[in-house]
């Protein structure tokens, strides 16, 4: 497959992200590229944050090299060192191992876009740099913990105990 057509590409929204901190990525939304064309060494996506809108919650991967490049609109990257206005061809790079936790935001009165690609391992670990949060992937599924591996509490997802 050569020429991909982004309008047959679904796009997503929601989050696998536990409780109400999913609510933290409302008004993103995203087209699995690489999927589409069949890629299986690297993920290729095309994410659209409307207006306030997060990429993520702040992260950094073990073992997955990311890359970003905003294609449309300004986005706010925003990682350790900081925050750093992004315009379309503007790019950043985050190694897999460096404990530089970061995610894009979209501060601006209009919609914005950027390409991501990253390294797809069979099993990885993600650690949040705000919260006492990780998650594992591996052949057994997405787990989120404490960042010790213990169980996440109700209050540290925004929920209530029953």
């Amino acid at each position: 497959m050569a020429k991909l057509e982004l309008g047959q590409i679904p796009r997503r929204t929601g989050s696998n992200y536990p409780g109400r901190l999913a609510e933290a990525v409302r008004g993103r939304s995203s087209q699995r590229l690489g999927d589409a064309g069949g890629l299986t060494q690297f993920g290729v996506n095309l994410v659209r944050l409307e207006p306030g809108a997060l990429s993520s919650l702040r992260h950094w991967h073990e073992k997955q090299d990311e890359f970003v490049m905003v294609t449309e609109g300004v986005c706010t990257l925003i990682d350790d060192a900081g925050e750093h206005r992004m315009e379309p061809g503007d790019c950043a790079a985050f190694p897999a191992g460096e404990a530089n936790g970061h995610h894009l935001r979209n501060d601006t009165d209009a919609p914005a876009a950027f390409l991501v690609v990253g390294t797809r391992t069979e099993t990885e670990t993600a650690h949040y740099s705000d919260i006492d949060m990780m998650v594992t992937i591996d052949g057994n599924g997405t787990r989120f913990t404490r960042k010790d591996g213990s169980p996440l509490t109700a209050d540290q997802i925004g929920e209530t105990e029953q």
